[in-house]
């Protein structure tokens, strides 16, 4: 079994440094897209997959909801990522060198305080490190790249400015993928359930089948419609809750989901992040 994990971008992307924290014994596979990444999986060129699902200021990576339930890879584990944005410039190069600043979408629309502060022209690149590696190789002085402060080091940049995110709360959420199905074992600690449902064609039929969820105490931190096939209709949802399915609340809310859908599919049983129980607390003393 090979002992790689991959992700998508380049060396010194954030996705890199979530491979590096949540899997140290695996080597990280870069590449050039999701699709790649999960092929690799797939394929067996890799073992795992470091996927982002999420950002706390960008919201979700919409082309992974689509991927995920078309794929046979199982969710094994999740990983949260506090995002620090680094702008990167050539070596000697001063801030009223700049005249553009090249990024990842996401990573630009992070940033737009000092983008706007420093009056720089947004440049849309494939990846934060991909920005960071082109600067590298172009050496040129009126433009900066924002990403990691690992692509900085791997491509011999200079940090003109450090962490320039907008939010300090700034964090991505990536999913583990497995192409073998290992599901957390019940009662092992607290667990999340991802799954993906149809509803019926039937009046109501989306508030009936959440309705198991409410009346057997079962939280649902997520829960999100995207269309099939071109229409322009809510017709898949995906869904995330706490709780193993084998526990007699989530397995009785899953029996009334699934007398409301067509077709149901859990994507993967499995560890809850220790960030989820930090969050909680940071949140209980605010309350307090």
């Amino acid at each position: 079994m090979t002992d790689k994990i991959a992700y998508q971008g380049e060396p010194g992307a954030n996705s890199h440094i979530a491979c590096v924290e949540a899997c140290p014994k695996h080597e990280p596979l870069p590449c050039r897209t999701f699709e790649d990444a999960f092929q690799a999986v797939q394929d067996g060129t890799a073992a795992l997959a470091m996927i982002p699902t999420d950002n706390s200021v960008a919201g979700r990576v919409a082309d992974i909801h689509h991927l995920l339930p078309a794929s046979s890879l199982s969710i094994v584990g999740e990983h949260f990522l506090p995002v620090h944005h680094q702008l990167l410039v050539v070596k000697g190069t001063k801030a009223t060198d700049l005249k553009t600043v090249h990024s990842h979408v996401h990573a630009l629309g992070q940033c737009r305080k000092v983008i706007r502060e420093m009056g720089l022209q947004a440049v849309v690149a494939v990846d934060t490190a991909g920005a960071a590696r082109e600067l590298s190789e172009i050496k040129d002085k009126t433009r900066g790249a924002i990403a990691t402060r690992l692509a900085g080091e791997i491509y011999g940049l200079d940090i003109l400015r450090a962490d320039i995110e907008d939010e300090a709360h700034n964090t991505t959420r990536f999913v583990i993928l497995s192409n073998q199905r290992s599901d957390a074992e019940q009662g092992s600690g607290p667990v999340m359930t991802s799954f993906v449902f149809r509803v019926r064609n039937v009046p109501a039929a989306l508030y009936k089948a959440m309705g198991g969820f409410a009346t057997n105490g079962v939280n649902m931190t997520k829960l999100e419609s995207y269309q099939l096939e071109g229409r322009f209709a809510a017709t898949q949802f995906y869904a995330e809750i706490e709780g193993h399915p084998q526990d007699r609340p989530v397995r009785l809310a899953l029996e009334e989901l699934a007398f409301f859908s067509s077709y149901m599919r859990i994507l993967g049983v499995y560890p809850a992040s220790p960030y989820r129980a930090e969050i909680a607390r940071k949140l209980a003393e605010q309350s307090a």
